[in-house]
């Protein structure tokens, strides 16, 4: 990504892409240049030397400066039009700053609620060949937590809900205690996504990338669409999860990196 650099740590990003037409609902482009500046060992973002806010009106203020070019970037490149869905490392920083930050035990608890019913835990009785495929894709995460993290989760078939062990629960948690609220907001989405707590901690600290992580969340899903196919807005709605998927993940190592 090609960027200006000045004297007064101010950042011009490229020039805007065309709209893309999608603008009967979406708020007009208000600015002729996004801009990324260092603010001390963080950064904000500049819309004409104007800074930007989140929704609840507190200062769009990141940790790095990656994760602000590219913020800066997705700024630059709307069109006649702000569309956010075309925005999602600014949807996540708005979500880090305005409902992570603050709340960073309530976020992590959350997180480990999934912990304690993990996608990952429950494995099918039947069809034949889900449960194979299951095996394929979820033991060997399990069996890293379990190695690396001595985070040993029991395994169930059916849906029954079973406990899991408060050890295996506290190494979770160990892990997401030093991640600020940037990075929770990042693992929280993807968690919500996929339905497994332990797919996005292992997607987080680079066991998994994210086309793994995806095929393991949707083993069962993938399963279904071998025997019965998938109608378009079920295509569309995945395609949407996996898209999300992608920007939570590349927001979570852009975080990372400060």
């Amino acid at each position: 990504m090609s960027v200006e650099r000045r004297d007064d740590s101010t950042h011009r990003c490229q020039a805007p892409k065309r709209d893309s037409g999608r603008s009967q609902y979406l708020p007009k482009r208000f600015y002729k240049e996004a801009v990324w500046r260092a603010e001390g060992q963080a950064y904000s973002i500049l819309l004409d030397e104007r800074p930007v806010k989140t929704p609840c009106g507190n200062a769009l203020i990141l940790p790095g400066q990656e994760l602000a070019m590219e913020i800066a970037q997705e700024w630059q490149e709307q069109g006649e039009h702000i569309d956010p869905e075309t925005m999602p490392l600014t949807k996540l920083a708005y979500t880090a700053i305005d409902h992570v930050a603050g709340r960073k035990q309530e976020i992590i608890e959350d997180i480990l609620s999934f912990a304690g019913s993990d996608l990952l835990c429950y494995r099918a009785d039947g069809p034949d060949g889900l449960d194979a495929l299951q095996k394929e894709h979820w033991d060997p995460v399990l069996n890293w937590f379990a190695a690396s993290l001595n985070a040993r989760f029991t395994v169930a078939v059916g849906v029954v809900h079973v406990g899991q062990p408060e050890d295996a629960l506290s190494a979770i948690r160990d892990v997401l205690t030093v991640y600020d609220p940037f990075r929770l907001a990042a693992l929280r989405n993807v968690t919500t996504l996929t339905g497994s707590a332990l797919l996005a901690v292992a997607l987080s600290i680079r066991k998994l990338s994210a086309e793994e992580a995806w095929r393991a969340a949707h083993v069962d899903e993938d399963f279904q669409i071998s025997k019965w196919g998938e109608d378009s807005q079920a295509q569309a709605r995945r395609a949407k999860r996996w898209t999300e998927i992608v920007a939570s993940h590349r927001f979570d190592v852009l975080a990372a990196a400060t």
